[in-house]
């Protein structure tokens, strides 16, 4: 179950709210994750207009925005970083496994927080967009994630 922090005031026009779920562990590759995160951020359904910002508190996975409808994207996505970030590169840091120092460039590459713009209380993803999470490791585990919202909410919204 999520926690949820609010720090905005009653009243306040521009109104915060913060939390922090995991996603379920996932086997290498990019996973379409946009219906698993809207199912732990309820509250944005009471915001107007704002922000969704979402971090990953890892670094060997990523949060990219990208195709939502065919998955052969996200098998040539994992394909293209594959082939780009070899394992078999000489690398120092390598005592956590071949596939750490490659996950943890991917990681670098694609960065580890998106935003996204809420309106009426919805994600304002365009027809093809969808939130992708990154897993880079062979074994990753689970994934912390602190989504924060920003913005102002609908008349009778929470407060």
């Amino acid at each position: 179950m999520p926690q949820s922090v609010t720090n905005s005031p009653p009243g306040a026009p521009l109104q915060f709210t913060q939390c922090e779920f995991s996603l379920e562990r996932k086997r290498r590759g990019f996973h379409l994750v946009t219906r698993e995160v809207l199912s732990q951020l309820p509250d944005i359904e009471s915001f107007r207009v704002g922000v969704l910002h979402l971090f990953i508190k890892h670094t060997s996975c990523s949060l990219t925005l990208n195709e939502n409808a065919d998955p052969t994207v996200r098998s040539d996505m994992e394909r293209y970083f594959t082939d780009v970030v070899p394992e078999d590169a000489p690398y120092d840091h390598d005592t956590e496994g071949s596939d750490d120092m490659p996950a943890h460039i991917k990681a670098s590459l694609l960065g580890s927080s998106v935003m996204i713009p809420i309106t009426d209380g919805r994600l304002n993803l365009g027809t093809w967009q969808g939130i992708y999470l990154g897993e880079h490791r062979d074994a990753g585990g689970r994934r912390d994630i602190v989504a924060t919202i920003c913005g102002e909410r609908q008349r009778g919204g929470q407060e």
